[in-house]
């Protein structure tokens, strides 16, 4: 049994985490690893239902072990008990057979009173038959005086109460014989007779003691098993915990391959048709295109994108890409926005409909809000004075919505709002989209 068991969760085991890719490694998409990870949960809820299953007959069998332990308990007491009841009829048959030795001297006594009785009685009627018939009266007739008849009365008398108690101790004799023979040997047999009964009764306790103790090594069995199953699924457990910890790590690795990649087109696609829009622009000679400010410019109106501007009458500050920080003056440092300089207080708006995915302080953004507009677009805005937070996580939100105050919290260098456009999480050049 335990053999075939470690056998099945090998061959599980080994079916499962060492199983080779579908997918060619080149050709591995996230959805692909998606789908390894999601058939390899499967196999783990079968793994913990298997030890939970093993926990389960473990508990019954030690259950029933204690059980059946409680029950040999009870037997082993009671073979104690006729162990005793066998000792002490075993010490009333040895005290019966010394009696009966005892008695087999006064019985032979009696016998050879008997037979001597037996004998003087034949004599007597021997005497009887031989002599005939002594008369009582001629005795006493035939006496020669008073005092010879007082004798021969008196020894009448003599021998007719000595008859009378030979025969009287004749019959005594006899009926003691006869008594202490039946006696002794109705002990004798009633003592064989229990001690037979007993004898009977510890060989079934005996046998119940054997079929318990089956019974416990049965348990034990049982439960050896499940234990040998629940370590065995707790290895394949931890084993498919490191596969699915591999996978997770390769699907995150693909699906910011994949972002990146998205993202890299999403940009491409926005930023020719920034160019073709703004080429179109130049064709008409129109004035009232909107451009981009440089830092310290004027207002700032948008680029024709399909976002509202998130701040009115505000100048672009500091435009997306790479500059010389100006917290830090890490020089070449990716500025991954736009900043809008306004002043402390300023409303900001949702530069489109969507929903509240955070709205809290977020390290050196500061207090900061980020609405997920769905395909995988979000807009950030950062920098939000503390109080100036309008809208909560979960939220719905509408363009132009009032979202936040302009504010200098986090890394700041003063009022202003730092506005990002993210693609499947990577942040891109907002300007197109404005």
């Amino acid at each position: 049994m335990k053999k075939i068991a470690a056998g099945l969760a090998a061959f599980l085991l080994a079916a499962v985490v060492f199983q080779p890719s579908v997918v060619e490694a080149d050709n591995r998409t996230s959805s692909d690893v998606e789908r390894e990870i999601k058939a390899l949960q499967d196999e783990v809820q079968k793994a913990q239902s298997e030890k939970n299953k093993a926990a389960k007959e473990k508990k019954e069998a030690q259950h029933y072990k204690n059980k059946t332990n409680k029950s040999l308990e009870y037997v082993m007491d009671q073979i104690e008990i006729v162990s005793n009841e066998l000792s002490k009829i075993t010490m009333k048959i040895e005290e019966t057979e010394d009696n009966l030795r005892k008695t087999a001297k006064e019985l032979k006594s009696a016998e050879e009173r008997i037979k001597a009785r037996e004998k003087l009685l034949e004599e007597r009627i021997r005497l009887i038959y031989m002599e005939g018939e002594v008369s009582y009266l001629e005795v006493l007739l035939s006496s020669t005086s008073f005092t010879d008849f007082l004798n021969r009365a008196d020894s009448l008398k003599t021998i007719v109460d000595q008859d009378q108690h030979l025969l009287v101790q004749h019959k005594q004799d006899k009926q003691l014989v006869v008594d202490k023979k039946k006696e002794l040997e109705n002990q004798y047999a009633e003592a064989k007779t229990l001690y037979a009964q007993m004898e009977e009764r510890k060989q079934d306790l005996n046998e119940k003691e054997k079929e318990k103790r089956v019974l416990i090594a049965e348990y034990d069995q049982k439960i050896e098993i499940s234990d040998d199953i629940s370590a065995e699924q707790e290895q394949m457990l931890v084993q498919l915990a490191t596969k699915r910890s591999d996978l997770l790590k390769e699907k995150d690795k693909l699906a910011a391959e994949e972002a990146a990649a998205r993202a890299a087109k999403a940009k491409a696609e926005a930023e020719a048709r920034a160019r073709a829009e703004a080429e179109a622009a130049k064709k008409k000679n129109t004035s009232s295109s909107p451009k981009p400010s440089s830092s310290g410019g004027g207002t700032y109106t948008g680029n024709g994108g399909p976002f509202a501007m998130p701040v009115s009458g505000a100048y672009l500050s500091s435009p997306y890409g790479p500059r010389t920080h100006p917290v830090t003056g890490q020089v070449q440092s990716m500025h991954t926005g736009q900043d809008f300089a306004a002043p402390q207080g300023t409303e900001i708006r949702a530069a489109e409909s969507g929903t509240v995915i955070l709205a809290e302080w977020w390290s050196s953004y500061g207090n900061a809000v980020i609405i997920d507009h769905g395909g995988g677009v979000w807009t950030l805005y950062a920098h939000i004075r503390n109080g100036g937070i309008k809208v909560s996580e979960g939220q719905k939100v509408s363009r132009g919505q009032k979202i936040a105050e302009v504010g200098s919290t986090g890394r700041s260098t003063g009022p202003h709002l730092h506005f990002e456009v993210r693609v499947n999480g990577s942040a891109v050049n907002p300007n197109p989209y404005l």
